[in-house]
């Protein structure tokens, strides 16, 4: 049943009777949400607007049969930016599942390989995009990397946090125990493909929270169902964000105010 938790969220759903209607549906039985934040967070870009994790999780939890959120995501030591993000998630009341970020150091030293050899680029562009390149452009990329070993840089790092295993244990794992009879996962990796088709296979319901563009086609010819998180936007964006006139709907200017309150 849905019992909003906030005014604002109730004020919303007025608004947006259509997403709500279909959030019941979803959340018709027993639910339990896992989201792969490390992934999620890179929606923000092609959104073009952001997660307020506080009003998440009272949206989810507006939704009585919400038994569980948890949120998976790594831990980079000594970083204070991540140390506030781990606090911001554990004082809002989610279940948190993290370890630590490991740092990869990937070669960028082309000084012994020949000029046309793609052994280096590999390693960071992705083997179907390198294969479209023509030697030229391989020539190319591989003087400008040169340039920069000559400048001492001969590594690049990234930042290498993957929860798709442990999603997918906690996934199974509930399901074979009984635990739920729905599963809300926020993800777009390929690798959730099998745990969504197990899931299915039992006749249990599983749903994905998604943007357009940002869904591996494995996950896409499970058959799932897509929400698009767009959808929800003013629920869940910080303030800052929503529309202007949508702010006045749910919170009119003080001259609007004296007019209403006007006999």
């Amino acid at each position: 049943m849905f019992k909003p938790k906030t005014d604002r969220i109730e004020k919303l759903a007025n608004l947006f009777p259509k997403a709500i209607e279909e959030l019941k549906v979803i959340f018709e039985h027993p639910t339990r949400v896992y989201i792969d934040w490390q992934n999620v967070i890179h929606w923000q870009e092609k959104l073009g607007w952001h997660f307020n994790l506080k009003r998440l999780k009272q949206l989810f939890y507006s939704f009585d049969t919400v038994q569980s959120v948890t949120i998976y995501t790594g831990t980079l030591e000594g970083d204070q930016r991540s140390s506030e993000q781990i606090k911001e998630i554990e004082d809002c009341g989610y279940i948190l599942s993290t370890k630590p970020v490991k740092l990869m150091k990937i070669s960028i030293d082309v000084s012994s390989i020949p000029e046309d050899s793609p052994a280096i680029l590999k390693s960071f562009i992705k083997k179907k995009f390198l294969s479209k390149l023509d030697i030229d452009t391989v020539k190319i990329l591989n003087k400008k990397l040169s340039l920069l070993n000559k400048q001492g840089v001969t590594y690049i790092e990234e930042l290498k946090c993957n929860f798709d295993v442990e999603m997918g244990v906690d996934m199974l794992l509930d399901c074979e125990r009984n635990n739920t009879k729905s599963f809300v996962l926020w993800s777009g990796d390929s690798d959730f493909a099998s745990p969504i088709i197990q899931i299915k296979n039992t006749g249990k319901q599983a749903t994905l929270f998604a943007v357009s563009g940002k869904v591996a086609p494995e996950l896409d010819e499970t058959g799932v169902f897509i929400f698009e998180v767009k959808k929800i936007k003013e629920f869940i964006c910080f303030p800052k964000e929503i529309p202007q006139s949508i702010k006045d709907k749910i919170d009119p200017p003080e001259s609007q105010k004296d007019s209403l309150r006007s006999p």
